[in-house]
């Protein structure tokens, strides 16, 4: 009967473990309010499971003429004609399940045209503040911004 029992809770943990694991992982999906305000992002996970970011949202996306702003800062003559909405600035983040952070991820900074290396977490207990790192080299050295969830597209 313990055997019985054993071996019931162990195929129990493996097909619960790896759902739980996914929750944590997806807890990141959704729009989140940037730093400054003046954009949101939409975090979504991507069919070979990494996760990324793509600007829905932009408190003035036009220029003064009207015509859409652009990601005129990049040094890719090539990429400076993109619209600033709807770029993806976060690229190919993995969740570490022991660390529960996202990791090996790039984040684009449209305002002044560089891509950094970067990971993002939440403090314990508070998932509608993620912490967002970027960095050049070192983790140790970087910018650490908050962003602010939100449960719906602005606009």
């Amino acid at each position: 009967m313990k055997m019985k029992l054993f071996l019931i809770s162990l195929i129990a943990g493996l097909f619960i473990t790896p759902n739980l694991i996914a929750q944590d992982a997806d807890k990141i999906l959704g729009y989140w309010l940037t730093q400054d305000g003046d954009s949101q992002v939409k975090i979504f996970r991507a069919k070979n499971g990494k996760y990324y970011g793509n600007i829905k949202w932009l408190d003035e996306p036009n220029e003064e003429d009207g015509s859409p702003k652009l990601d005129d800062h990049n040094d890719d003559p090539k990429l400076q004609k993109r619209t600033i909405l709807g770029l993806q600035i976060l690229k190919a983040f993995k969740y570490d399940e022991k660390d529960q952070e996202w990791i090996n991820g790039t984040i684009y900074d449209p305002k002044n045209g560089k891509t950094y290396k970067c990971y993002m977490w939440f403090e314990d207990g508070d998932d509608k503040t993620l912490h967002v790192k970027g960095f050049i080299g070192i983790s140790v050295i970087g910018r650490e911004v908050e962003w602010i969830r939100e449960e719906k597209l602005r606009g």
